[in-house]
């Protein structure tokens, strides 16, 4: 595993394959104020998504301008066992499913 910052990657997991993607970067919401970042994960081989929706990053809500990206490969780790244990079924079938996850992932 890399420690290395980038938008995707690929991840192992307790012997699982895992495939994620950086899907939207923090943006500004007239309805919800600023929303963090959203990471799509998917098992290989697998067809149900799981999407990790991050807080936004709090130099955003006090006004600063925007900082690098910190998503690494030990975020998106913790992220998945967040999402495994929430209830998280790769091998089913359907539409993606929805995590809220702190800032470190779980």
């Amino acid at each position: 595993m890399s420690n290395i910052k980038s938008n995707s990657g690929t991840i192992e997991v307790d012997g699982t394959v895992y495939d994620w993607q950086l899907e939207r970067e923090p943006q500004w919401s007239d309805a919800e104020g600023w929303k963090g970042m959203t990471v799509s994960l998917v098992e290989r081989d697998c067809q149900r998504a799981a999407l990790l929706e991050f807080p936004a990053p709090k130099r955003l809500l006090k006004g600063l301008q925007r900082g690098r990206l910190q998503i690494d490969d030990p975020t998106v780790t913790r992220g998945v066992r967040a999402a495994l244990q929430a209830g998280w079924e790769p091998m089913s079938r359907g539409k993606p499913m929805v995590f809220t996850v702190d800032a470190e992932g779980n």
